[in-house]
């Protein structure tokens, strides 16, 4: 796995001082564009615009410094550029008289009734919130909570772990998570091993104007120290290899460099919007968000067994996608990707040759902020180094619900499906299901997948070579947060698989039923909306 904190938050401290000469807000929830008292100044927070009061101060959501408001009569860039010069969002530091807070745009949503979404979440791109943009840094017409992994979106209510910094106009967020376990696999092709898989991962953006940003990412982790070269133990896993030999019933390790990519964006009109993405290494526009990435499996240590069939260009060694986005209808997305189809080496360490000698192209929609489906399809020449002559062809598609329950609570499904057609083969077929439900500092989740997997694949003797046998893993989970939202989450947790085969592979696995368990620590950043008080609770002078 790799060390990225999936996840995505802003520091937000919550005990800054307020100023003696503040007066305490008169605040109430509405559309931050509506005006109830004349031309009289009103102030809205950054991160709740639906929080307006009548005087300075800090909301009481989040405690951030409240900002003034002001209705712009004439259309304005889609791009609210930050003036306020903070070294990050944790913004504690002290407040100072020639500090100009910048003007808030009027909330294009209207009625409080709109804002439900907003309550839960920070705002999106189109919120009008300033002074903090939560733009991707993929495309800066996006809300920063629908970036997944390389150019791949995830549902606009997504939770976001991290830490996020501001330097100027500059955006640097760092996220990660690492899983210190202990894990046992049953069978005649089991082991138990102590390791941690981990990824960590920093992204950085700087505007280029008003409708123009430059973005960056740099992905890395520990696995070739963690997991050396035969990487994990997981029953019925295949795919890469180690000393030459195709490694199976094992996950590979990743690279020390996973991801670093450029990426430049421009804001059209007409809810229009472009860019551009180089990696090296990089993720083509081929897949669903990558496991480790999505709300629903960031839990789980383990890696899907369909990871060959969904999502593993995500460690691709020379990547240029091109893509183009509408807003409307919640946003679709239109892209396709020039890229290396080799998978990278047995040298977890060094930067591969880029070919360039693969395609691929992905629709991606969001119809509502719940909701993320895509489609894809891809060319991918010669993906195994033991394998030169292979050839695939991969479809993929993938819908993501994600349903925020309110403060500190979340539920999120994955629906995966994945076709490779390889040379030699034919058509082999994957279908995963995972669930993820989060309240405070507890998390169960669940997975389901089935895979067809052939005796090739599954290194088995040359009789069996050729047979396809649909594989099975059901795993259930539970994480207890030992330290929750304190700017570091340290979760101990369970995990219990089940695996089901057909009879024919008895004779390389036993007879005995396949499974497997492990305990582990999850380490990762916070959930940004830590501490902030629930939409409905009461605070004192708060009108609704």
């Amino acid at each position: 796995m790799t060390f990225i904190a999936i996840a995505k938050i802003r520091a937000i401290d919550l005990n800054r001082p307020h100023g003696e000469h503040e007066h305490p807000p008169s605040l109430r929830y509405g559309a931050a564009g509506e005006h109830g008292h004349g031309e009289r100044q009103r102030y809205t927070c950054p991160m709740h615009p639906e929080v307006i009061s009548d005087h300075p101060g800090n909301c009481p959501k989040c405690g951030m410094k409240l900002v003034p408001l002001k209705e712009k009569k004439r259309r304005t860039s889609n791009v609210q550029r930050s003036t306020s010069k903070v070294g990050a969002i944790d913004p504690n530091r002290p407040r100072h008289e020639h500090d100009h807070p910048p003007s808030v745009a009027a909330a294009t949503n209207g009625a409080a009734g709109d804002h439900e979404h907003e309550k839960m979440h920070p705002p999106s791109y189109d919120s009008g919130a300033a002074g903090m943009e939560m733009h991707s840094t993929i495309d800066l017409a996006d809300p920063m909570s629908r970036e997944g992994s390389g150019t791949s979106w995830l549902p606009d209510s997504s939770p976001m772990y991290g830490r996020m910094f501001m330097f100027g106009e500059n955006m640097l967020m760092l996220h990660g998570a690492i899983f210190p376990r202990y894990t046992n696999v049953s069978t005649r092709r089991g082991d138990d091993r102590i390791d941690a898989p981990n990824w960590f991962m920093g992204m950085f953006s700087h505007p280029l104007g008003d409708s123009t940003q430059f973005g960056s990412r740099l992905m890395m982790s520990l696995d070739p120290l963690t997991e050396t070269g035969r990487g994990y133990p997981l029953l019925f896993q295949s795919g890469e290899s180690w000393h030459d030999q195709p490694l199976h019933d094992r996950q590979h390790p990743h690279d020390l460099f996973d991801e670093l990519s450029l990426s430049l964006s421009q804001k059209f009109e007409h809810d229009l919007s472009a860019y551009i993405y180089f990696g090296y290494p990089g993720e083509p526009a081929l897949g669903p968000p990558t496991f480790m990435h999505r709300p629903s499996a960031m839990d789980d240590p383990d890696a899907p067994l369909g990871h060959h069939w969904q999502d593993s260009t995500h460690v691709t060694f020379g990547v240029a996608t091109a893509g183009i986005a509408w807003s409307r209808f919640g946003g679709i997305k239109v892209e396709g990707s020039v890229f290396t189809g080799r998978e990278p080496d047995e040298d977890r360490y060094d930067f591969d040759r880029p070919r360039f000698d693969s395609f691929s192209g992905r629709i991606s929609w969001n119809p509502t902020q719940n909701l993320a489906l895509q489609f894809s399809h891809g060319y991918i020449k010669s993906p195994e180094a033991l394998e030169h002559d292979l050839k695939r062809h991969r479809t993929t598609a993938s819908v993501i619900y994600n349903l925020p329950l309110g403060h500190d609570s979340n539920w999120s499904n994955t629906f995966v499906w994945g076709q490779n057609h390889d040379t030699g083969e034919g058509k082999t077929q994957s279908f995963l299901m995972e669930s993820n439900y989060q309240r405070g500092r507890d998390t169960v989740y669940l997975r389901w997948e089935r895979v067809e997997k052939s005796g090739h694949e599954l290194v088995l003797d040359p009789p069996d070579e050729s047979r396809i046998f649909p594989v099975s893993g059901y795993t259930i989970g539970y994480v207890r947060d030992l330290s929750h939202g304190n700017g570091l989450d340290i979760g101990l947790g369970t995990q219990f698989t089940i695996s089901d085969r057909p009879y024919r592979l008895d004779r390389y696995y036993g007879d005995d039923l396949g499974y497997a368990f492990q305990f582990f620590l999850r380490i990762r950043p916070s959930l940004h909306s830590h501490g902030a008080r629930e939409p409905g609770e009461h605070v004192a002078g708060l009108e609704k």
